[in-house]
């Protein structure tokens, strides 16, 4: 199944996270989500965010293998969709810049849920 999908991530407390190539990140406890998109096979990527034994290689790995819950939406489709649902979270809420977005011009693909 192709698509695309929202990862939700809940943490406890404030966090510092060294993530990869964007350093050191200050996360405030609460409500975070992703957009992402797996337009070869969605429900293995997302499958691939629950584990926490895993090679840290997007930005998104170094914050599920530290988050306390986490829930997904998946949203079947054939047209790859990630960044105009990354430019709706971003009108409604503060992103996290340059998080998950390297291989397009979004701003950020995570943002904080107040």
């Amino acid at each position: 199944m192709r698509g695309c999908y929202l990862l939700f991530l809940k943490l406890e407390k404030d966090k510092v996270i060294k993530v990869g190539s964007l350093g050191e990140i200050e996360f405030k406890a609460g409500f975070y989500v992703y957009v992402g998109s797996g337009m070869n096979n969605v429900l293995k990527r997302v499958e691939r965010h629950f584990r926490k034994d895993k090679r840290l290689r997007w930005h998104i790995d170094y914050l599920t293998v530290q988050a306390d819950e986490m829930y997904a939406l998946i949203i079947p489709s054939d047209v790859k969709i990630e960044c105009e649902l990354a430019k709706f979270f971003a009108v409604h809420f503060d992103g996290i810049k340059g998080f998950g977005c390297s291989d397009c011009d979004c701003e950020s693909h995570l943002f904080y849920l107040d």
